[in-house]
């Protein structure tokens, strides 16, 4: 039963990850379509972050009153109705009208598994949970890739419609389950787990390293989003890719995502979260170099959008698996979601920034968008370091 549940959170992560890197993907092609300005993608991906940041502030009531899993069965199944109805959208307007329902659903299903995890289970397992998700942003580019080939992009946002259909109807399937590995943890533990405190939004900021950390976190998903956001457009603006080969590519931060997690899931227990995170952020600023080096060959900047996926991987997982011992498990309910937000702030406005200086300086300042906010992770999760040196 403990093996089989962890598997259903792997497949609700599959469907956090699969359509995050629908719209980078579809967009060159989109833009020209729905006849609208480049940076209009950032408006698109802000209506969504701007719901992830709802939901997940109200994570916390919503997990305590229904549970995890219902919040997570009801979560995926709000993003499969919008992604329907990306499908049938005309109009730029409708884009934004259904971006609605997916950013709840998003922000909802993030905090309460991530929580879940985080409390139960070990730092490998967090790895590995944020693998799912890289599996599910790594394969959708292809298969938007391929309805591109027929200048068919709702096409591509059905076909990930119906593969959330599918794992919702697992997700309800499995709420006895969830029932059951509750009733036997509780049953099995010989020391009661410390009692969770809802904290008052000033409570939380009292907390000693709150701000470091929620800084590491907002800069670490503003440079993850604008990271898969914008690199299509950047190969074929700045490199002169066709849109097709270049979505495929784009896939290639994706994968190093999913690979990178799913190999540090093997080291996570032994390195510790800190250690994870500097090593993470070591790599990712290593291939930051690559797509700024300023040569002729594409190769070097593919290697490069590889090599950040490789270093985002363990930031973000082992962030979230460090907030109990952070600060504390009383505490982590509340934690986890205002983290979620501050991440999600990063989503939503640092993108479509960036679509700004696109629109009104190059896209050529990709590279070096990215390279701030890397360093910027660098400096934060080192001062967190310092501010709270016991923790591992």
């Amino acid at each position: 039963m403990y093996s089989l549940l962890l598997m259903i959170i792997y497949l609700a992560f599959i469907s956090l990850g699969l359509p995050d890197s629908l719209l980078g993907s579809a967009w060159p092609v989109m833009q020209g379509q729905l006849a609208v300005p480049v940076s209009y993608a950032g408006l698109v991906t802000m209506i969504i972050s701007v719901g992830t940041i709802v939901s997940s502030l109200l994570s916390d009531r919503l997990t305590r009153r229904f549970g995890a899993g219902l919040v997570t069965g009801f979560s995926v199944l709000l993003t499969a109705v919008a992604l329907f109805g990306f499908s049938f959208s005309t109009a730029f307007w409708q884009l934004c009208l259904w971006g609605i329902p997916y950013g709840l659903g998003a922000g909802a299903v993030d905090a309460s598994l991530n929580l879940y995890v985080a409390l139960h289970y070990p730092s490998r397992h967090m790895s590995w949970l944020h693998c799912s998700w890289g599996v599910g942003a790594a394969i959708s580019p292809y298969i938007m890739g391929h309805y591109l080939t027929q200048q068919n992009w709702q096409g591509g946002y059905r076909a990930v419609g119906f593969l959330q259909l599918g794992l919702t109807a697992v997700l309800f399937l499995s709420l006895p389950l969830w029932r059951m590995q509750q009733t036997r943890r509780q049953s099995q533990q010989t020391e009661p787990l410390p009692t969770s405190k809802h904290l008052r939004f000033q409570e939380i900021f009292r907390l000693r390293g709150i701000p470091y950390v929620l800084v590491t976190f907002l800069a670490y998903c503003a440079l993850e989003s604008t990271t898969g956001l914008w690199a299509s457009t950047y190969l074929v603006q700045a490199r002169q890719v066709d849109p097709e080969i270049a979505a495929r590519f784009a896939s290639f931060f994706f994968l190093g995502i999913t690979f990178g997690r799913f190999l540090s899931g093997f080291f996570a227990d032994r390195l510790g979260d800190r250690q994870l995170i500097r090593f993470g952020t070591g790599i990712l600023l290593g291939g930051i170099l690559c797509v700024l080096l300023p040569v002729k060959t594409d190769g070097l900047a593919l290697a490069g959008l590889l090599i950040i996926g490789f270093g985002c991987a363990p930031i973000y997982p082992a962030i979230i698996h460090a907030t109990p011992d952070h600060f504390g498990a009383e505490h982590s309910q509340s934690v986890i979601g205002v983290q979620m937000a501050a991440a999600y702030v990063g989503t939503t406005f640092l993108p479509p920034l960036f679509g700004v200086l696109v629109e009104y300086v190059s896209i050529s300042l990709y590279p070096v968008y990215l390279l701030f906010f890397g360093l910027l992770i660098w400096v934060t999760s080192e001062r967190l370091r310092k501010v709270l040196p016991s923790v591992k």
